[in-house]
């Protein structure tokens, strides 16, 4: 099907109701969340297992506060990406799978921002204990930069791009 003034007509999206949107919607969301969820995990399980260590006794204030930081970082964003999972679970069957989408996307956004802030500061400990060079705050902020790029910048910015008004 063409259209004289517009050349070939395109259809955009998908022919499905609200309530269809919203499952797959949710099952990409919940397929997404297990990346995030299974990272996230490994990190906090090796978080806990520091402080057990015996060079933890010989880190500095700083390096211990950095770690507590740290851990407690990792509990809320645990939290905040196992939080999809209890929402759909308490309002399954409710009839209210479009808003519990939008939550959930939020909780997830918020994990991942969580998630970033964790990765950030486990690097700095690590950096910090391994090595006494001031570089290390820099290349940190290197790699949060790539974070942001990969995990923010890109997907807004092909939103943006490919988004039709």
């Amino acid at each position: 099907m063409t259209d004289a003034a517009d050349g070939p007509a395109r259809r955009r999206g998908r022919n499905e109701t609200e309530e269809e949107r919203a499952d797959r919607m949710w099952t990409e969301l919940i397929q997404e969340v297990r990346v995030a969820q299974m990272g996230v995990q490994i990190l906090f399980g090796f978080l806990l297992t520091v402080v057990f260590q015996p060079k933890y006794d010989d880190l500095s204030d700083t390096d211990q506060t950095i770690y507590l930081i740290t851990v407690v970082l990792g509990a809320v964003t645990t939290g905040a990406l196992i939080g999809p999972v209890s929402l759909h679970r308490l309002v399954s069957g409710r009839r209210v799978k479009p808003q519990a989408v939008r939550w959930a996307s939020r909780l997830t956004i918020l994990g991942l921002v969580l998630l970033l802030a964790t990765t950030a500061c486990s690097l700095l400990l690590i950096l910090r204990v391994a090595t006494d060079d001031g570089f290390v705050p820099y290349l940190v902020a290197g790699v949060v930069f790539w974070y942001l790029l990969c995990w923010f910048a890109i997907p807004l910015w092909t939103r943006y791009r490919h988004t039709s008004r």
